[in-house]
């Protein structure tokens, strides 16, 4: 029942706000979904995991982890939604409550399906239910950047449902074996048409490789998350991404129980490799702090498929990482929306001496800044830690090696630009470290605490995350790992 319960519960508040006409109702609507979705997510985990529908819903390790980090960044983002919507109003305002609540049910959904094709219905509504959000200025530049996000996003969703036919193609008519069943699959993956597997593999990695952003089929992710409101951009980043690495990850285990290993290695090591050569190339000389968040989303996707790649110790720090890196892009997206609010702009000239005018939301920053670019003791340092140590062990050294050249070069270009936003001076003003007056005069004003709230908590929780990994944590991520053809460390 629980299991059910977590996707219609935000299905049916998604209703509710496109039906109610007060904005302080939906904003209510929106909290006490919030709130709930979380509860029960809580009780998945400590309760027993049924099923429904006939095994077509169930949460498993991964999908739990992943379920986990969606409620958690919703939660936060709807703290910080409360303070954004005192200082902006966006158009449509029951489009934007009941789009929030239908991407949770359609991100839940995918979570907890074990039937691939209603795991790729869940991803089709994702990219439906965000959309609209994307379209926040009613420009030019937003109309483009959604038109971008819809084709594109098509494109490749388009290949994993050729992925999922082509994959209930290989399955035999075996007793006992539900077509398209995640278990079953594995169960049986013996048995499956390894011609129509590999070619099922290729088509869900490009599919799904694009609602993660690799590069090459990345283009979508700097206009839309530049364009996107921040709020937006930290679900995109945090949760879209993640649970496009769920369903890459359920077609990887298939694969790997199928014993074509030797197939899809190389492939993934492949895509890690140039995503975090494309972000390097792009983190560079970047000056927009929204598109190099966007870049860096791309070098983290990369470093997921590069530990699923390597195998060993490098799958349970890629399935780590799916939490550490979401937790800490959305603390930074809704870190960079509160300049956004005081300046007017995401440029990073334009937001340069921060520190005076919002220093909450600039020491975020800089947290924000080490902790995404793997720096101890937050998480994302053992979770890419055990994905080099990971490449080591399976006798990829060039791959380590090359992955710690293109994560120092990261650290240089990311780190140039948000110290830069921190500590530097106004151009043009009088003195360095001055005040930045935003374009809405707003220069004085300090972060309300709605405005910090929900960055203050994923900092915590990432942090957390570097210093200590509570048992039950620990023990999904070995189980997790283990699906994945990995181990624990």
């Amino acid at each position: 029942m629980l299991v059910l319960l977590v996707v219609l519960l935000p299905a049916i508040g998604s209703a509710l706000a496109f039906a109610i006409t007060r904005p302080s109702a939906r904003l209510v609507v929106l909290s006490v979904v919030s709130l709930a979705h979380l509860g029960i997510v809580g009780a998945l985990w400590v309760g027993p995991r049924a099923s429904a529908l006939s095994g077509w819903l169930a949460v498993d390790s991964l999908g739990l982890l992943v379920l986990t980090l969606v409620s958690l960044l919703f939660a936060a983002v709807v703290a910080y939604a409360i303070g954004f919507l005192r200082e902006e109003s966006p158009r449509g305002g029951r489009w934007f409550a009941g789009c929030l609540l239908g991407f949770l049910a359609a991100t839940s959904l995918v979570c907890a399906s074990q039937h691939l094709a209603l795991l790729w219905v869940g991803m089709e509504t994702t990219t439906l239910a965000i959309a609209p959000l994307i379209f926040h200025h009613h420009d030019r530049r937003s109309l483009e950047a959604v038109w971008k996000y819809l084709v594109l996003s098509s494109v490749g969703i388009a290949f994993a449902l050729l992925g999922v036919f082509l994959l209930a193609t290989a399955q035999p008519a075996v007793g006992g074996s539900r077509p398209l069943i995640f278990g079953d699959l594995l169960s049986h993956a013996r048995t499956l048409d390894r011609a129509w597997l590999r070619a099922a593999y290729v088509f869900a990695l490009t599919g799904f490789g694009t609602k993660m952003g690799l590069a090459p089929l990345h283009s979508w992710k700097p206009d839309t998350y530049g364009e996107a409101p921040s709020l937006v951009s930290a679900l995109m980043a945090g949760a879209l991404t993640s649970c496009a690495f769920v369903g890459l990850a359920r077609f990887t285990a298939v694969v790997f129980a199928a014993g074509l290993d030797e197939f899809a290695r190389p492939l993934l090591i492949a895509f890690g490799i140039v995503s975090l050569v494309v972000a390097t190339a792009f983190v560079i000389g970047q000056s927009d702090v929204k598109r190099l968040l966007a870049y860096s989303s791309v070098e983290h996707m990369g470093l997921l498929v590069l530990g699923l790649g390597v195998g060993g110790v490098g799958a349970f720090g890629s399935v780590l990482h799916v939490l550490n890196n979401g937790i800490a892009k959305g603390m930074l997206f809704l870190v960079t929306g509160n300049m956004v609010l005081a300046t007017g702009s995401s440029a990073a000239a334009d937001m340069r001496g921060l520190l005076r005018v919002r220093p909450i939301s600039a020491a975020l920053m800089l947290v924000g800044l080490f902790a995404v670019t793997g720096s101890p003791p937050f998480g994302l340092f053992v979770s890419e830690f055990s994905i080099v140590s990971g490449a080591i062990r399976e006798h990829h050294v060039w791959v380590a090696v090359a992955l710690l050249l293109l994560l120092s070069i990261i650290f240089a270009g990311i780190g140039r630009v948000l110290l830069g936003v921190v500590f530097g001076g106004r151009e043009g003003g009088g003195g360095g470290g001055g005040e930045r007056v935003g374009a809405d005069g707003g220069g004085s004003r300090r972060d309300s605490a709605w405005l910090v709230c929900g960055p203050l908590a994923l900092a915590a929780i990432v942090l957390l995350l570097g210093v200590y990994i509570p048992a039950p944590l620990r023990a999904s991520l070995a189980d997790a790992a283990h699906m994945l053809g990995g181990s624990a460390p």
